[in-house]
């Protein structure tokens, strides 16, 4: 506290923090008589100061108000809605009248350091945070598993019907591997000796094996051979598709 003639100014807080968004109070309060003067708030000291409250002015849209309101002595403020802009030393000044009418300084406080400090957790913030975290884990995971599912079944669907082993008169028992074809699908001939039957792929709605069975040729009119050449035998593979 400073006293000249009685009068004295007190500004008790020298640091102060506060949070983004929050309501700032600076206290000053004052006691004895002086010259006439305004009581101003004044941030910064020196050339770059800037005046945040003016007791003979007052604006009902500013965020600095009174919180006594006409009171000679308690100059205390509120600053609203507190932002990083509003970081600073605030200094309480009361101010008299020069010979040549000007305002100058006649008592000031200490000044008041002001900061700002991040918003804490609210208790039970960060385990909702992890339970939402692990719930997107999740979800992220079904759809994975749903995608890989969906193309494991296109790709069944689109797969060939497995191989049958069909046994042919006196020859050893061959792998057969069977489609379905159009209606129109004529049957095939195979050598049984050399190669198996092959299939295309067939559409989706065509691709159900029924059946397929063999039957004896019926029997060759006997044809005079060339001097060498060795009789050959064929099998007929009839395949039936719906």
């Amino acid at each position: 506290a400073q006293v000249s003639q009685g009068f004295s100014l007190q500004q008790p807080q020298a640091k102060v923090s506060v949070e983004a968004g929050e309501t700032l109070t600076l206290n000053c309060t004052t006691s004895g008589i002086a010259g006439a003067g305004p009581v101003r708030w004044l941030k910064g000291w020196g050339s770059g100061n800037k005046t945040i409250y003016d007791q003979r002015m007052t604006d009902p849209f500013s965020r600095v108000t009174r919180a006594v309101g006409e009171s000679n002595t308690d100059f205390t403020i509120h600053i609203r809605d507190f932002q990083p802009d509003d970081v600073g030393t605030y200094y309480c000044v009361k101010f008299v009248k020069s010979d040549t009418g000007e305002d100058v300084v006649f008592k000031h406080g200490s000044g008041t350091e002001v900061s700002m400090h991040e918003t804490a957790l609210v208790p039970g913030m960060g385990a909702t945070a992890v339970v939402l975290f692990f719930l997107l884990l999740l979800l992220l995971g079904l759809f994975i598993a749903l995608c890989m599912y969906r193309r494991k079944r296109q790709g069944s669907v689109g797969s060939l019907c497995p191989s049958r082993t069909v046994a042919m008169g006196s020859f050893s028992s061959v792998p057969l591997q069977c489609c379905a074809g159009t209606p129109s699908t004529p049957s095939e001939v195979l050598d049984a000796e050399s190669s198996h039957l092959s299939c295309q792929q067939s559409s989706k709605e065509e691709n159900d094996i029924h059946y397929a069975d063999l039957q004896p040729l019926p029997p060759a009119p006997r044809r005079s051979r060339s001097p060498g050449t060795a009789p050959s035998e064929y099998a007929s593979l009839r395949v039936a598709a719906k």
